[in-house]
């Protein structure tokens, strides 16, 4: 049987359920940090809803996305005269204000580690999306209560390249639409819906009301993923890094599923467990 781990996760959990719902988040200081330390060294935990007031996306694949979608509301461009010239290659129709800036200018806005490659856009977040958007889907993937952006990042971009109609997370316990986030998915933010729910194991009830099949990943599933049956309408379910799906959340699920691993490494990152769900999912749905 194969079990799921963050890669961050140095303790060695298996991906086992674990018993409760969404909890309230603690309390923010004054200077929007949470009280208490347990964010600390995990700056995309400082706020559970999505990012308020408009904020600095970077990366010129991340900006090209942006601006080719026309539910994101932007409102200036800090560039480089180089990093303005290859986005005027890709025929972007520049909507905003632009600004001439220099990469130490970008860097003190974004941060000195941060890729931006001379560009940063000042955006407001995307429109929160609902489950009554989804009725028409065929294949959506929820992760319940995957914290970090990077993964969640990679985990849109993957949802993307296979065609899935929307990735739904948590409000609470999950990245906010924040730059992190973001730059991570590279333009994937803006090419699939990012669905955000209260309570996940509500949800997944809601979806199965809709007619779709719930299938959570987990290492104790009755049979694995290429041996599941699947409907024309799908929900995959991912569980958090090193927890895993939740048991209130399991129980509402149609069946449970395992991914095997042929090799001697029997965990993965949830990120390429959720790819390779998607690619299984898809060829056994009959998906083009």
């Amino acid at each position: 049987m194969s079990n799921f781990k963050n890669q961050k996760n140095t303790g060695g959990n298996r991906w086992n359920p674990e018993q409760g719902d969404d909890r309230p988040q603690k309390k923010k200081r004054n200077d929007g940090k949470p009280s208490g330390g347990s964010s600390k060294g995990k700056p995309w935990l400082k706020k559970s809803e999505a990012q308020e007031g408009p904020f600095y996306i970077y990366g010129l694949h991340t900006i090209e996305a942006a601006f080719n979608n026309p539910e994101r509301k932007r409102h200036k461009l800090l560039v480089t005269q180089n990093a303005l010239r290859r986005l005027e290659e890709r025929d972007l129709k520049i909507d905003v204000p632009v600004e001439e800036a220099s990469p130490r200018d970008i860097d003190k806005l974004v941060g000195k580690d941060a890729v931006h490659q001379g560009a940063a856009l000042l955006v407001d977040a995307l429109p929160e999306y609902g489950p009554e958007e989804l009725k028409d889907g065929q294949l959506v993937l929820a992760l319940d209560q995957v914290t970090d952006p990077h993964n969640v990042g990679a985990i849109l971009r993957s949802a993307v390249a296979l065609n899935a109609d929307a990735v739904v997370t948590t409000r609470r316990h999950a990245p906010e639409e924040g730059p992190v986030l973001a730059k991570t998915a590279s333009g994937a933010l803006d090419m699939i819906k990012h669905v955000r729910v209260p309570n996940m194991s509500r949800f997944v009830s809601e979806m199965r009301e809709e007619g779709y099949q719930a299938i959570a990943l987990d290492s104790e599933g009755p049979d694995s993923v290429e041996n599941t049956a699947f409907t024309d309408k799908t929900l995959l379910v991912l569980g958090s890094e090193g927890k895993g799906v939740r048991e209130g959340v399991r129980k509402n699920c149609d069946t449970l599923a395992r991914l095997d691993m042929p090799g001697p490494i029997k965990s993965l990152n949830v990120s390429n467990a959720a790819i390779l769900s998607l690619y299984v999912a898809r060829t056994k749905m009959g998906l083009s």
